[in-house]
């Protein structure tokens, strides 16, 4: 079993940065995908950012491509998600998942993914 816990969300000004970080417990392989997904309000739930855990493959949505990096400490067992550049539509609640079905990490328009984090909300200011 796999539990995530996200931390690092907050309020930001327009331009600013944040960072955040997904704690994973249990055991993640190296074949497992995790990422980064959001949610705003009366919005569908989009991926933002996958990084395939054994090889460091990384996927971006184009909107948030040469904005947001996704990285990983395999030895803290941590995902991160660095947040350059945000906008107001960057508003919403960030959740981490991870999957043990590596090709998930191929899109990020996969969203089944098997273990999901509480979330951390952030919201960027005009």
């Amino acid at each position: 079993q796999v539990q995530l816990v996200e931390s690092g969300g907050g309020s930001v000004e327009a331009g600013g940065s944040l960072r955040l970080s997904c704690e994973a417990s249990g055991y993640i392989y190296s074949t497992y995908c995790m990422a980064w997904f959001r949610q705003a309000p009366g919005k569908e739930r989009e991926g933002v950012a996958t990084r395939y855990i054994g090889g460091g493959g990384t996927y971006y949505a184009d909107s948030v491509k040469g904005r947001f990096t996704i990285s990983q400490d395999s030895a803290k067992k941590t995902l991160y998600l660095q947040m350059d550049s945000l906008k107001p539509e960057d508003t919403a609640m960030y959740y981490c998942a991870a999957d043990y079905r590596p090709h998930l990490c191929q899109t990020t328009a996969y969203t089944a993914y098997t273990y999901w984090g509480q979330g951390t909300q952030v919201t960027v200011s005009s």
